[in-house]
């Protein structure tokens, strides 16, 4: 009797122990390098809240914004190792890693509007790219929006002429290092959480970034003068370490998939808005000037700049190029 009773213990035991593990959510570390009040940040937290709701906490999401876990050069290794599960990395950093096609998305002037990006994004040219990142144990899952770029410094920018001899931090990108020696200027390439200090510092004299990035990032304190020059796009692909994903409960990656599409939906649709107004509100604290460029000043910089797309066909690819450019045809506009 006592043996029976014993025997009843440890099986409940086992059972009570298995139904423990059984109930340990599965935890998707999500690492981003910019603000939680930033459009990427604001993605992320909306990203992890569906997550939650949608698998009754069966999935929980860890957000560590502002390179908590790691700094840009490091993020995308951590990701591949599986010490992280998910990134939203910049366009940008797909060069660096080989699959330098990405890089489509640094050519100065190559999106005229969001129609356009949206149309690349969203279609063959945007999925295909995706595709790519397979072979480096990587699931492209979405696009996040984070709008255009403007040119910032210490001195007024208003011609190409003003960036020569400016050290201007950029990401790593020979797009972008192609983009800057074209006007002249001196790139340095840098950290996204680095940045503040050596605008500060005069390590280095300007940046380029949207709007929010500059805002939330307090650089505007830093820069006395900017163009609103939207030379350039920032974008953002959502990633997941691809052994993870494809390991995950089939209804349960169903479910992550649809709470990330209804995320990049939200963050597309708030990335101008917020935008605009972390503009305003630099504006307001008068500590950076901002410059309009007329017509003519645009014709300029794009004069200074659309010849670094021929520039770069050998390393981004030509096919990839054309292919944006017949997006741009069919939507009316020229290139």
């Amino acid at each position: 009797m006592k043996f029976r009773t014993l025997l009843g213990c440890v099986v409940a035991g086992v059972l009570a122990s298995s139904a423990a593990l059984a109930a340990d959510p599965i935890v998707i570390k999500f690492s981003h390098v910019v603000a939680p009040d930033t459009p990427k940040g604001k993605a992320a937290e909306m990203f992890k809240k569906l997550a939650e709701e949608r698998t009754k906490g069966a999935v929980k999401v860890e957000v560590y914004p502002n390179s908590q876990l790691y700094k840009d050069k490091e993020e995308m290794e951590a990701l591949q190792l599986g010490a992280v599960q998910m990134l939203a990395p910049s366009l940008a950093k797909f060069g660096p890693l080989g699959v330098k096609e990405f890089e489509v998305f640094d050519l100065p002037y190559i999106f005229p509007s969001k129609e356009v990006l949206r149309a690349v994004t969203d279609g063959p040219v945007g999925q295909g790219l995706l595709k790519k990142l397979e072979k480096k144990g990587i699931t492209g899952l979405a696009y996040w929006d984070n709008g255009f770029k403007i040119m910032s410094a210490n001195k007024p920018l208003k011609t190409p002429e003003d960036m020569k001899g400016l050290k201007v931090r950029i990401q790593s990108s020979k797009v972008l290092d192609a983009q800057m020696r074209a006007l002249g200027a001196l790139p340095q390439t840098m950290a996204f959480s680095e940045v503040y200090q050596a605008l500060q510092t005069g390590v280095v004299d300007g940046t380029e970034n949207p709007p929010s990035n500059m805002y939330t990032q307090k650089m505007h304190e830093v820069q006395k003068h900017a163009i609103i020059s939207n030379h350039g796009y920032l974008g953002y692909a959502v990633i997941v370490n691809k052994k993870f994903w494809d390991g995950l409960p089939a209804d349960t990656r169903a479910i992550l998939e649809g709470a990330m599409n209804e995320a990049s939906r939200f963050a597309n649709a708030i990335a101008q808005q917020e935008n605009d107004d972390a503009l305003a509100a630099m504006k307001a604290s008068g500590k950076t000037e901002f410059y309009q460029p007329t017509k003519e000043d645009v014709a300029a910089w794009r004069k200074a700049l659309l010849p670094v797309h021929a520039d770069m066909e050998s390393r981004v690819g030509k096919d990839i190029i054309q292919a944006v450019y017949k997006e741009s045809e069919k939507l009316g506009f020229k290139n």
